[in-house]
């Protein structure tokens, strides 16, 4: 009989004896022993502990009741190799200078960094333009896109842990001379395929054939990528016509994304995967955890819980292997912190509030800001280290909040229930219906199913979901990786009629923001979660099936 690990849901089972327990007899329990005395500890007797006896109890029950989470990578490293022990999450990388030796040394830190399990991100606005002459050589500038996708063949090759793939993310400025090149990079829809032809006759697509074959070769297809939008976009009159058509792609296609950084962040253009953790310089590196709001019922208890997670994410910077001295360096400089928030809208659910920002929020996260900073300064003192130059950064914690059965980062729940497809470990597409686990909880309470807000339902109202993440964003120091969901392009609520509506709402909050990221209904095919009435997601959860459709998954980082 299958050892129950203590987890909230059957789902968070499934997915921590899917990628996380080493074997089948570790719980949960057991799991969060090993990443305390690991990362916060004394190392199985080999080093000495970096947390009071009292502080490593308290964390140890916080973690196994799933109120503090590490992110997943020391989740999965704790009690490993120590030489291979890869904790932090992602990578921020800088194209300094455009010379082939940058280039080429560019391309080894990534492939260094991706292969330790942690995704990555690159600016490449330093690139020249194509079309321009070489001093040197007298030859003619490739520009950032061929970078970008020599970047991206590094990911399409890199399968970590023989499940995961390579997540990256690359940005250009916004006034870079290739940028509308970079905009329309992954509108594959309109890429027709030389002599081929759907059965009806239209033109077969790269977006056709990457339906086809998840293998196919598409733009940038293992990559997120963001337009850098700079204090200059702030000082111009109206709204560039770039911007325009930057929303028009999110409408779209969801892709480029947003990325701000204005006044004293103006250099702060990389970033991770997600987008969460932002900073100026290369190779600096991401150490994330969260805590789950949901979890919490007392103030006191949430000033207690963000007092450990930030004390915990400091032994990381201590504790964690870097793939090369660059990054140690960075690391030892910024130590950049970004403890983040899970289980929000469950919160709000529970005392009755809707999704936004309301007055008890707002002492909570208060809460969250000083006491993050407080604490963390206050042990980085004690171990004679650095203090870190950033605190908190909210994820997106898409796995990792299924674990502890709450809703992720800041997002609402995304549908009551849902089909969640994934790639097993022998390399074949599956799926699951899925009860969000937070939403059964509700259900269970008494509530309708129907009468449970979700981001599918929200997706008609995509302002209350900028504002929320405007509102948050005060009270984080890095950024917040959020989707924000939007009707399928073409339909009545999301079409070319309403572009330059939607644009003037972005602008609106721009200014506070620092990034945002959207996903039309069905842009890329293949989505990893896919809306499904309650009833039948109910009837058929906990059946494993073979996704034997053509529809792939197009984005490049599916496996959530």
């Amino acid at each position: 009989m299958e050892q129950h690990s203590g987890l909230r849901t059957e789902w968070g089972e499934t997915i921590y004896r899917q990628k996380y327990a080493p074997n089948e007899l570790e719980k949960w329990g057991d799991r969060a022993s090993i990443i305390v005395d690991d990362i916060c500890g004394t190392r199985g007797g080999t080093e000495t502990p970096l947390l009071a006896r009292e502080d490593l109890d308290e964390l140890r029950q916080l973690i196994s009741s799933c109120t503090v989470m590490p992110g997943g990578r020391p989740i999965y490293y704790a009690g490993r190799d120590y030489t291979t022990a890869f904790l932090n999450n992602c990578y921020l990388l800088r194209a300094e200078h455009d010379t082939r030796e940058e280039w080429a040394d560019l391309a080894w830190r990534a492939i260094s960094c991706t292969m330790t399990g942690g995704g990555i991100g690159m600016d490449a606005s330093v690139i020249r333009p194509s079309g321009r002459t070489l001093s040197r050589t007298g030859g003619i500038s490739s520009g950032p896109m061929s970078l970008l996708e020599m970047l991206n063949d590094c990911g399409r090759h890199i399968m970590q842990g023989g499940t995961r793939r390579t997540a990256e993310y690359g940005s250009l400025n916004w006034q870079h001379g290739d940028i509308w090149t970079f905009l329309r990079a992954k509108n594959w829809q309109d890429m027709p395929i030389a002599g081929a032809f759907n059965e009806d006759g239209t033109p077969f697509t790269v977006a056709d054939a990457k339906r086809a074959d998840f293998n196919y070769r598409a733009p940038l297809d293992m990559m997120n990528i963001s337009i850098n939008y700079d204090d200059a976009f702030l000082q111009y009159k109206g709204m560039p016509e770039l911007f325009v058509e930057n929303c028009r792609q999110a409408m779209r296609t969801g892709e480029p994304g947003f990325s701000f950084n204005f006044g004293e962040k103006s250099n702060e253009t990389l970033r991770n995967a997600c987008t969460e953790i932002t900073s100026e310089d290369d190779s600096d590196i991401c150490c994330l955890g969260s805590i789950n709001m949901a979890n919490i019922s007392t103030i006191e208890e949430f000033k207690a819980a963000v007092r450990l997670a930030s004390k915990m994410l400091v032994c990381i910077t201590i504790r964690a292997s870097v793939p090369y001295s660059k990054v140690r360096e960075v690391r030892a400089q910024n130590r950049r912190l970004g403890l983040g928030l899970m289980g929000v809208h469950e919160w709000l659910l529970k005392r009755g509030h809707r999704y936004e920002m309301n007055d008890e929020l707002k002492q909570w996260l208060k809460v969250y800001r000083d006491e993050s900073e407080r604490s963390a300064n206050v042990h980085c003192d004690r171990l004679f280290l650095s203090r870190p130059k950033g605190y908190r950064a909210i994820a997106p914690t898409g796995t990792i909040s299924i674990l502890a059965g709450t809703t992720s980062g800041i997002e609402p729940v995304y549908s009551v229930a849902y089909r969640r497809r994934y790639l097993s470990g022998g390399g074949r597409w599956k799926y699951q219906f899925v009860v969000d686990g937070t939403a059964q909880t509700l259900i269970d309470s008494g509530i309708k199913p129907e009468d449970i807000e979700s981001a599918v339902d929200l997706a008609a109202d995509p302002e209350r979901r900028i504002k929320f993440q405007f509102d948050v964003q005060k009270y984080v120091d890095h950024a917040i990786s959020s989707t924000i969901n939007l009707p399928e392009w073409g339909t009545p609520l999301n079409n070319e009629s309403k572009v330059e509506e939607f644009a003037k709402m972005v602008h609106k909050y721009a200014h506070g923001l620092r990034g945002l990221t959207f996903y039309p209904s069905g842009a890329r095919g293949g989505q990893p979660l896919t809306p499904v009435p309650y009833e039948e997601a109910h009837a058929k959860r906990g059946v494993v099936y073979e996704d034997n459709s053509e529809s792939q998954c197009l984005s490049g980082v599916c496996n959530i």
